[in-house]
């Protein structure tokens, strides 16, 4: 069972950006399949830690994207990234400390963080991204 499904109302309108949405996507429901498992901290622990260099590596394509076309929000936009990147790596070093669980809670966060980003943020980008020749 997914924790999160991947639609087309997730698009941003491009291609390589909706891509790799979708890897951060699978990452999320492997992190549920461990949970939902009980899997320990050898299998749930690279997940997460996989999950923040995609987070990074993602955050970086989208953002030389945005900086290419000039894209009149990015500004906003790096700001947008640093918050949620703080976030999830404090979650991440709460939970490699020990600190906290892989439980619902934390699947929920991070479905909601990616679910909000995509829907608010990064379906703004695509229609000027577009425009500007990227697909």
């Amino acid at each position: 069972m997914s924790l999160m499904t991947w639609n087309d109302t997730f698009s941003t309108g491009v291609k390589a950006m909706d891509e790799q949405h979708k890897g951060l996507v699978n990452t999320l429901n492997e992190l549920h399949d461990a949970m939902l498992h009980g899997k320990d901290k050898s299998t749930a622990g690279p997940l997460l830690t996989r999950l923040v260099k995609y987070t990074h590596d993602h955050f970086a394509a989208e953002e030389a994207l945005m900086a290419r076309v000039k894209y009149p929000k990015l500004a906003a936009h790096l700001g947008k990234h640093k918050d949620l990147t703080t976030q999830v790596e404090t979650f991440v070093g709460r939970y490699q400390r020990g600190e906290l669980s892989l439980n619902v809670d934390l699947l929920m966060f991070l479905r909601n963080w990616l679910t909000t980003h995509i829907m608010k943020e990064d379906r703004e980008y695509g229609p000027w991204l577009n425009q500007n020749g990227v697909r």
